[in-house]
């Protein structure tokens, strides 16, 4: 995460909400002055500051903000999370993108925490998918992280996952991994998808130094672990949910990835409240 990248989106979503400008704010006095506050109605924990702020920033670039909460702190609900004063016209503008930014991104640092949570003490870690929401991966991605989570390719670009249609396509385990070693030079991971133990059997004999195990039972789980016995790292990928993802991080997988992380958010629900401080007009 960059701020460039953080004034990217927030260009956007400020351009999406306010488009030529904002009606309803221009009901309001130019010279006006307000503080807000922002709480969380919920426990979550924090993620998404950098956009919050630069959400404000954008239309009054001398408003005032003072966090009370570190990012990734979990906080309970009716926790004042931050003030912002600045320009009334500029604060209200702002309000939704911002909330937009921060309560997206804190579910998805509290559902990856609570996931993180579930398997500690094993040697398993939490990863994301590419099940994001279209333009917020970056963002997304960096919720993942501050919930304690772990990223996995950000693109198609940066990373090599070989799935059972590309496996179809190339004509089996063994010619697809051979031409993905020939194109990644060890310059990007090579993973390939397997859907049962003879599968796993033949990517393990073309060397494959990542396997992803799709929808494996929990005793096929155990058995793919006893047969790779350390020659590869395992991910383990489908139907996994926060009821049973510890048996699967007891079954010695090294890593589990969860769709649901970015894919079925819940937004935090966050209330902003204005104190106006001065009402002069032009």
């Amino acid at each position: 995460m960059t701020a460039e990248q953080v004034s990217t989106d927030v260009a956007r979503a400020l351009t999406e909400d306010m488009g030529s400008g904002d009606l309803t704010a221009q009901l309001l006095p130019t010279t006006q002055t307000a503080r807000a506050h922002v709480i969380t109605r919920e426990n979550a924990v924090i993620a998404g500051r950098p956009w919050f702020d630069a959400c404000f920033r954008a239309l009054d670039p001398a408003c005032q903000i003072t966090w009370h909460v570190n990012e990734g702190d979990e906080v309970l609900a009716n926790t004042l999370l931050v003030e912002i004063a600045g320009q009334t016209r500029s604060l209200l503008s702002a309000e939704r993108p911002a909330l937009n930014f921060l309560q997206t991104l804190s579910s998805i640092a509290s559902v990856t925490r609570a996931y993180v949570d579930a398997i500690r003490g094993t040697h398993a870690a939490i990863l994301d998918t590419r099940k994001t929401l279209p333009g917020l991966r970056v963002a997304e991605k960096y919720a993942v992280r501050t919930g304690g989570g772990h990223n996995q390719r950000m693109g198609l670009f940066d990373g090599i996952l070989i799935k059972e249609n590309h496996i179809v396509a190339a004509g089996g385990i063994a010619q697809a991994l051979d031409a993905a070693y020939r194109l990644a030079e060890g310059r990007v991971s090579v993973q390939i998808e397997v859907e049962n133990l003879d599968e796993l059997e033949q990517a393990l004999a073309a060397g494959a130094p990542l396997i992803l195990l799709d929808n494996f039972s929990l005793p096929q789980m155990q058995r793919a672990v006893q047969i790779t016995h350390g020659r590869a790292l395992l991910e383990a990928s489908g139907n996994i949910t926060l009821d049973n993802i510890r048996d699967v991080a007891d079954t010695g997988v090294e890593r589990i990835s969860i769709g649901a992380l970015t894919k079925h958010i819940h937004a935090v629900d966050l209330s902003m409240r204005l104190e106006c401080e001065s009402s002069q007009e032009n």
